[in-house]
């Protein structure tokens, strides 16, 4: 079978219009069909939910999100019928063994028809991939080229996916399947709580806000190759410009961060991005919350396969023995003294910055740096100045590789994050799950998920003085094994996992499905 966008050429396709068990069929309060289970079968299916994103780690991952889209689904799995929606990019297609068409959305103004393809994953989860091969089957990263430009036609991209979502939940994609919520991630997907309140779908949504810096803004211009009403775009016009975030902010029927402190922080002036009075008036009519995120439990010191030894908070020796091969791996000379971590995007939100102002009173103290990340050429470049000029102190691996990820936070006893604002972060969490102690600016999800004197170290300002300090505490710290032994210890056992946070989402699912009834 081959697909008229072209998709086909890329994908194994089953044969859709299989056999299917009949079911006996009503319609619900708004007219549409809808199965009902069959006399004699078991209770109705969990409420029925649509992860709309445009990363997953399963496939392809820029950031946090990824990893999100990756674990949230199936946290929600035992409590939800959960599927996940994401376009059909090259990695995509390259890591589905086989997949079938089942529906097809219309072209709607200037957004191209597309073709949609189900796959599961070895565990099972349903997984429904956007085919359009000149939209999405490109290399590169699901934003940006090769070259790290923004993709000319993202909002034409992005806006497709939204427009997907919202006819998947309006019943117009040809499915045997609707959501009764959307769950839809940052700006690329926020576009999809507009197109469901222009067409009138009863269809609640729910928007999470993972980096409230990236807003999806294009040319007014835009609107009507987007299909977005002339009658809207005044709630869409940020300064001048269309914003999909704000789309998604304004007509979702809840919005959501990734940590509850990020939530307050976004409705003031200094890190709201311009949105704050349209977020303190979502969350003082209670529609902004705030769910911390999990991380994997693969993140385990005694069973993880990235290490080379494995330990535990009842036995540090192989913590030491990790510490060892960090120092071979990146030719830094064995020493008594502390390691610190940096795992990182290397760009100035992160504080890259900070850490290079306070580098030589580590070096000076005893201490060692090693740096694992990529990101702008400035501060890239500044880490490397600062390695040849302390080679017995600092190294780096200008890059990121996910076994050697793990190896530093295993092996290091301090992580440096002196992030300007987060979200919610996952560095610190992987962190303390290694018995690494963060150093972090107290914002946001890190407010949320480190202890201060406790599981970590946090220091108010987001300046190198104040990082200097904090770093000193540290080493005040290292000095004293008795209370160092303690620290690892209670940020190991700190809970971080996916369940809690996955109860917490089943709760505001719903909520918002209650909301909107």
């Amino acid at each position: 079978m081959s697909s008229p966008t072209g998709a086909g050429r890329s994908l194994r396709v089953a044969e859709a219009n299989r056999t299917r068990t009949p079911v006996q069929r009503h319609r619900d309060r708004n007219g549409r069909f809808r199965a009902a289970r069959k006399i004699g079968a078991l209770p109705p299916p969990a409420r029925r939910s649509l992860f709309v994103t445009s990363e997953m780690s399963d496939f392809i991952k820029a950031g946090g999100l990824g990893e999100v889209a990756a674990a949230l689904p199936r946290a929600l799995r035992r409590r939800h019928d959960v599927r996940v929606l994401i376009p059909g990019y090259a990695a995509v297609l390259a890591r589905v063994a086989q997949a079938t068409v089942v529906g097809r959305i219309s072209a709607h103004a200037g957004l191209p028809a597309c073709d949609i393809a189900l796959t599961h994953q070895q565990d099972g989860l349903p997984v429904y991939i956007l085919l359009n091969d000149a939209l999405f089957a490109r290399e590169g990263s699901p934003y940006v080229s090769g070259d790290g430009k923004d993709w000319d036609d993202n909002a034409i991209r992005f806006a497709t996916l939204s427009f997907a979502a919202a006819e998947i939940a309006a019943g117009r994609a040809g499915l045997d399947w609707t959501p009764e919520l959307l769950h839809l991630n940052d700006w690329p997907c926020a576009l999809a709580a507009g197109y469901l309140r222009w067409s009138g779908t009863p269809v609640p949504s729910l928007l999470t806000i993972h980096n409230l810096a990236y807003q999806g803004l294009f040319p007014h211009a835009m609107g009507p190759a987007l299909g977005v009403p002339d009658a809207a775009r005044g709630a869409l016009d940020f300064y001048g410009r269309l914003s999909f975030l704000q789309a998604g902010i304004v007509h979702a029927e809840q919005v959501n961060t990734v940590s509850v402190s990020y939530a307050r922080q976004i409705t003031g002036p200094e890190l709201g991005c311009g949105l704050d009075t349209l977020l303190a008036r979502r969350a003082a009519a209670g529609r902004l919350s705030g769910i911390i995120n999990g991380i994997d439990p693969s993140y385990d010191p005694r069973t993880d396969l990235h290490l080379q030894v494995h330990f535990s908070v009842n036995q540090w020796q192989g913590k030491n023995l990790n510490a060892e091969h960090v120092r071979r791996a990146f030719h830094l000379p064995l020493s008594r003294g502390p390691l610190f971590a940096v795992v990182s995007r290397l760009v100035h939100q992160k504080g890259l910055d900070l850490i290079v102002d306070v580098a030589p009173q580590v070096a000076a103290a005893g201490g060692q740096i090693v740096f694992v990340g990529e990101g702008e050429r400035a501060i890239e470049d500044s880490i490397r100045a600062l390695c040849a000029r302390y080679p017995a102190h600092m190294a780096a691996m200008i890059g990121f590789e996910e076994r050697m990820a793990r190896r530093v936070y295993a092996g290091s006893d301090f992580l440096l994050m002196p992030s300007r604002f987060e979200p919610c972060g996952l560095s610190q969490m992987y962190a303390q799950r290694f018995g690494s102690l963060p150093i972090a600016h107290a914002t946001g999800g890190l407010i949320d998920t480190v202890d201060d004197g406790v599981t970590g170290f946090l220091f108010a300002e987001p300046s190198a003085d104040a990082l200097r300090r904090c770093v000193g505490r540290a080493f005040r710290t290292w000095r004293m094994p008795g209370l160092m032994s303690a620290m690892r210890r209670a940020a190991m056992l700190t809970p971080s996992g996916w369940d809690h946070a996955g109860q917490r989402y089943a709760d505001l699912y719903a909520r918002t499905t209650a909301r909107a009834a």
